[in-house]
């Protein structure tokens, strides 16, 4: 891999379960790339209004550092529960969908992120892989119990990285936000924190947790990061609105 500073390798979980050789995984960071103004530097985003050239330059960036064997299956993210199969799509087809899967070597499976929580999916044996792109949104909707669903492996043999994400003691939301996922599950009510009234922290990262244990996976990676308090190294949406997106990525060989 060429110009480490522009990217974050996933590292799995320390489990039993095996981490296979030929499934990788990153994200990539703000440094290093060809955008300027509120885009600087790596945006990986055409939607976002930066100059479109800067934009191909940065995937064309992309592609060379990691040694893609493709160009990523782009989506179209629009906060559902969406999955879809990236083996599927026709190069230059741009799908609306919040998830993507794979099991075919050199497909490249990508989400956008700048505060959502990218969440990376692989099995053991190193047969397929997905990603999928979680705001509080598509965690509501059920974007990861979708996207596990969409797998051939079973629940509790599948490995799990959360990416960098908006931390809990940045993301405020509404009551509303709050009485949808106490709804869905009571134990949600521990990824909030009250603020001021009406107002409450939210940790997106727990609340990712919390549906991949009732799915049963119970060993997850990642999780320790901030988009939003970490705006030298991340996008984030949150803090600046007009600003680039990261890209997370993960494929077979």
């Amino acid at each position: 891999m060429k110009n480490k500073a522009s990217y974050l390798a996933v590292d799995w979980p320390q489990t039993s379960l095996k981490k296979p050789e030929n499934v990788h995984a990153f994200t990539t960071l703000r440094k290093g790339g060809f955008s300027s103004g509120d885009y600087q530097e790596f945006n990986l985003a055409r939607h976002v209004g930066d100059e479109l050239q800067s934009v191909s330059s940065n995937r064309a960036k992309l592609i060379e550092d990691l040694g893609l064997p493709a160009e990523p299956v782009w989506l179209e993210q629009v906060h559902s529960n969406t999955v879809i199969c990236a083996d599927d799509i026709a190069a230059e087809t741009i799908v609306q969908a919040d998830a993507s899967f794979s099991r075919k070597k050199g497909v490249v499976c990508a989400v956008m992120t700048a505060d959502c929580l990218p969440v990376f999916f692989c099995d053991q044996a190193g047969a397929e892989v997905a990603v999928a792109h979680a705001g509080w949104r598509g965690l509501h909707a059920g974007i990861i119990s979708n996207t596990i669903a969409a797998m051939q492996t079973p629940a509790d043999e599948i490995l799990v990285c959360l990416g960098p994400a908006i931390g809990p003691r940045i993301f405020e939301v509404g009551e509303e936000v709050l009485h949808a996922f106490v709804s869905k599950d009571s134990r949600n009510e521990t990824a909030f924190v009250a603020t001021t009234a009406g107002h409450y922290l939210c940790d997106i990262y727990q609340l990712a947790h919390i549906e991949l244990q009732s799915i049963g996976i119970g060993s997850v990676a990642g999780g320790d990061y901030c988009t939003y308090s970490e705006t030298q190294r991340f996008f984030s949406y949150r803090k600046q609105q007009n600003t680039g997106r990261m890209a997370s990525l993960i494929w077979l060989d």
